[in-house]
């Protein structure tokens, strides 16, 4: 028996609300699909092989959190466009990251058949690289999560 997912909406931590935004694993391919230029629910069906209802509720979850905007579809009166927003387009470096730690941990050598390129030159994104605020690279033991401090 499936249980019912925790709340995260009020959790004080940012992954835990923007997986909360987000939703799943099939959100984020949806938004990646958009990235590729998909808009209509049948293109994203088709490309995903995702089951009809369970799109629809992804769709209508990333439209109720401001991810997609859904508007009418001017070559079909009986379909609609899923926009992505700006909102939606930042998660491009969310996608961008993920990608990179793919590429680089769940493939074997010569194994991926695909690449993010620059769409002016072709040529590979650079790595992704966390900076602190005055521009130093940052590894993973860099930094630290901290509250902030409690006025009272």
């Amino acid at each position: 028996m499936k249980g019912k997912r925790t709340d995260m909406g009020d959790a004080q931590c940012g992954i835990a609300r923007s997986l909360q935004a987000v939703g799943d694993w099939w959100s984020l391919l949806i938004v990646r699909e958009a990235f590729k230029g998909l808009r209509r629910f049948s293109e994203f069906q088709k490309s995903l092989g995702l089951a009809k209802n369970i799109l629809s509720v992804r769709l209508r979850k990333l439209v109720e959190e401001g991810i997609f905007t859904v508007e009418p579809d001017p070559d079909s009166a009986l379909s609609h466009l899923y926009l992505l927003t700006p909102k939606g387009r930042q998660l491009s470096v969310v996608l961008v990251a993920l990608w990179q730690w793919g590429e680089e941990h769940c493939f074997a050598e010569g194994e991926l058949n695909y690449a993010i390129v620059d769409s002016l030159n072709g040529q590979p994104l650079q790595k992704l690289q966390l900076a602190a605020g005055d521009g130093r690279p940052l590894g993973p033991q860099q930094f630290r999560i901290e509250a902030f401090p409690v006025d009272g």
